[in-house]
């Protein structure tokens, strides 16, 4: 039998400095750690897919900024740390430049390891952003994006992106639409 250890806690400040040292990217959970796996290709595709579009808008104007999944998010005063796959920030410009904290929009690409945490812990986090609006799962395995939209009374509504559909993104003087053929162009299954 091993023998019983407390498990290391990290500050924010240690899991920061600790990050930007390492070659691995790590999201922070109050306290812990949890390193980051690499992605299929269904998975970079989709992400650049979103991204791509999402920032041929923005390259139109206005003060809105997209990142891929080298960006961390802060939530809830740096108890958390994710890195989602992609993110539209609409808010004031961090003193930070490893992370953002008002994003309007998340996505995350879903696979066999990370469908569930997606799904469950990191939506109920990602709720608790007061900015966010908008949180995309597009699955890397089949065509089918899930996503939640916030009215202006704060309530969550849900729906699936279906063939023929679009989805509207409004953030500030943001204004972008995505359909289903735009998130899995090039994607074979």
């Amino acid at each position: 039998m091993g023998v019983l250890q407390k498990k290391p806690y990290l500050t924010e400040q240690e899991y920061l400095a600790f990050e930007e040292a390492s070659d691995v990217k790590h999201e922070y959970v109050d306290g812990e750690i949890y390193a980051m796996a690499g992605a299929s290709l269904q998975h970079n595709l989709i992400t650049g897919n979103l991204f791509f579009n999402l920032r041929a808008v923005r390259r139109k104007g206005g003060k809105c900024r997209i990142f891929s999944s080298d960006m961390k998010c802060r939530i809830e005063d740096g108890i958390f740390y994710y890195y989602p796959d992609v993110i539209l920030d609409c808010g004031t410009i961090d003193s930070n430049a490893h992370y953002t904290q008002q994003p309007c929009l998340i996505a995350e690409v879903l696979s066999k390891s990370t469908a569930r945490t997606d799904r469950t812990e990191k939506w109920l986090t990602y709720q608790k952003i007061p900015s966010l609006r908008y949180y995309l799962l597009a699955d890397s395995l089949q065509k089918k994006v899930d996503y939640f939209e916030r009215n202006e009374l704060g309530e969550w509504f849900y729906a699936e992106l279906e063939e023929g559909e679009t989805l509207t993104i409004e953030c500030d003087d943001y204004h972008a639409v995505l359909t289903l053929a735009d998130i899995y162009e090039d994607v074979i299954f």
